[in-house]
């Protein structure tokens, strides 16, 4: 609860206006002292915010282990009255089994698991309002009043108090690397799967409106037959779906070429936490009328919103693709190759990945794939998408012999066909699952000046000396992503002391960022700070309170506990 309820920055002489609730009724006593009234409990507002800072550190995050989870706050536990009501509005859809509610309690990496005793599959957005704005989800209702004169009226003591208090944890597909889908406790899950639809496409402008629950690679499918194409593509399209990827402004392959999601997303659909409809769901290109209000949800991860549906804008469908694997001899050969590729290749570039020789054993060691060219340091991933093979092949052909000839790549090998295409790309997008069966990995998704991407992984070998089982770097070089991955046997709580802060303070020195596409999630919300100055941690703090003040939409995510005045 520490996330959100310290972002109200009052004056010393406000009060609040405190319920007698039996859920809070002890607590506050205890902390604050009680008043003599038999109504409502008042108390300064800084006396009540330093009980609820102390409530919400408790035994959970620490200075050593700022990643762990904070003390479950005082939201209610799902009773049969909630059950009933949930089953009467999504019947076969709320899910009780245990052994049914496992794969959505715990992340994709096996690291933040919760316990929800509820899984929730709406298939609407006015079924999804109805979840978050019933009488079940509520919260008792705090009221700031500068004259005591209004506790006399009679209508104030009938609104400020409800008896539930229920946290929400929106779910997509479950793919997230941060723990920011998941339960942290046991919040209610309400998973997008069967807001699946499509709802409509412009063939002449290309703008694509679906739900939030579509997968990725399903509507990649859907656009290809029409002639067009996602302009996101990621290692996990398969089973993430567009309202994750948007809620957590996902990256990929494809950003250097067509963008972010702040630019292609035109518009959302979006449930808020008091249950009203945010209908944003725009399919124009242009529009300056007012505040971008979109752009708020965009990298939230659920905890301002629900996106319930998207407008995308979507390319064309390339009509002639290559792909070039290469292998260089060190980082700054790859560099100077990057930059020789956007000179020569110029309008027809959509993606260069790189990884390193240690990504390359992982993958040949567990998933038996085969490294095409001669063993190298560092190898690349190209890809030129364009109208003309003939021209696209002509320039692609130039710039390797230009390459080669320098002597900054040593072997390569080049695909035109989809299956040696896939082939080739498998070797970059698989290397996620290669760690996963290295032992316990320690991932961080860094943002840096493109010159300064491998020093950290060097940088961190020699830090970490013999401690670590594997220390590899790969990513995205075309808008400086590393991808830092740390392995051991098993997880090692001196290993991750020696990890963090380091990462966060070598990125902070240079400018970086701790998070580039992943988000913050669970465990990296109180490292924001290293990115991000105190002044625009607390207007976020101040935008989570007036959106969610009620604290109930995916509760410990993205925001620090602490949030500095």
């Amino acid at each position: 609860m520490g996330i959100f309820q310290r972002f109200t920055r009052l004056h010393q002489k406000s009060t609040f206006i405190w319920s007698l609730c039996p859920h809070y009724s002890t607590a506050l006593h205890t902390a604050v002292g009680r008043e003599t009234s038999d109504k409502a409990l008042i108390v300064s507002s800084s006396r009540l915010i330093q009980h609820r800072y102390v409530h919400s550190r408790g035994l959970g995050a620490s200075p050593a282990n700022p990643g762990a989870a904070p003390p479950r706050s005082p939201f209610s536990r799902v009773t049969e009255k909630d059950l009933a009501f949930f089953r009467t509005l999504l019947p076969g859809r709320t899910i009780t089994d245990p052994d049914l509610l496992k794969a959505s309690n715990i992340d994709w990496l096996k690291t933040v698991q919760g316990n929800s005793e509820v899984l929730l599959r709406p298939k609407t957005t006015e079924e999804v309002s109805q979840i978050i704005r019933s009488d079940h989800i509520v919260f008792c209702y705090v009221y700031l009043v500068t004259r005591l004169v209004f506790l006399n009226h009679p209508l104030f003591f009938h609104r400020y108090c409800n008896e539930r208090n229920l946290a929400v944890c929106p779910q997509g597909g479950n793919t997230g690397l941060v723990g920011g889908s998941v339960p942290v406790f046991d919040e209610i899950i309400l998973s997008t799967s069967l807001m699946n639809q499509v709802m409509a496409f412009d063939n002449i402008s290309g703008i694509l409106t679906c739900q939030a629950g579509c997968v990725l690679e399903n509507l990649s499918h859907y656009l290809e037959d029409l002639d067009f194409i996602m302009p996101l593509d990621l290692g996990a399209k398969g089973s993430c779906h567009i309202g994750g990827n948007v809620s957590t402004n996902a990256g990929g392959l494809r950003l250097l070429r067509y963008g972010s999601l702040r630019g292609t997303v035109l518009g959302l659909e979006v449930v808020l936490a008091d249950g009203r409809v945010l209908n944003c769901l725009a399919t124009l290109r242009k529009d300056n009328t007012g505040y971008d209000l979109k752009q708020l949800f965009i990298g939230s991860e659920g905890t301002l919103g629900v996106i319930t549906a998207v407008s995308i804008l979507c390319p064309r469908k390339p009509k002639a693709v290559n792909v070039a694997f290469l292998g260089c001899s060190s980082f700054q050969q790859l560099l100077e190759t990057f930059q020789c590729c956007r000179g020569m290749l110029g309008e027809i570039l959509s993606a260069f990945e790189f990884l390193d020789a240690s990504c390359m054993n992982l993958l040949e060691k567990h998933l038996k794939l085969t490294n095409p060219i001669t063993e190298c340091p560092f190898y690349i991933v190209i890809e030129t998408a364009g109208s003309n093979a003939t021209h696209d092949e002509e320039k692609l052909h130039n710039f390797l012999e230009e390459v080669m000839t320098s002597s900054l790549v040593t072997d390569g090998t080049v695909a035109t066909e989809a299956t040696k295409i896939k082939a080739l790309w498998s070797l970059r997008e698989r290397v996620t699952e290669a760690l996963t069966h290295e032992g316990y990995t320690y991932k961080y998704d860094i943002s840096l000046p493109v010159e300064k991407i491998y020093d950290l992984v060097q940088d961190m070998r020699g830090h970490l000396g013999d401690m670590a089982k594997n220390v590899v770097g790969y990513g995205h070089v075309g808008d400086g992503n590393l991808h830092l991955n740390i392995t051991s046997p098993s997880k090692d709580a001196a290993l991750l002391a020696a990890i963090e802060p380091y990462v966060y303070e070598w990125t902070a020195k240079w400018k970086g960022s701790i998070s580039a596409e992943h988000g913050l999630g669970l465990k990296k919300r109180n490292y924001i700070y290293y990115s991000k100055p105190s002044e625009t941690v607390a207007l976020m703090g101040s935008i989570k309170a007036m959106l969610d003040p009620k604290g109930i939409l995916n509760p410990y995510k993205t925001l620090p506990d602490n949030i500095h005045e």
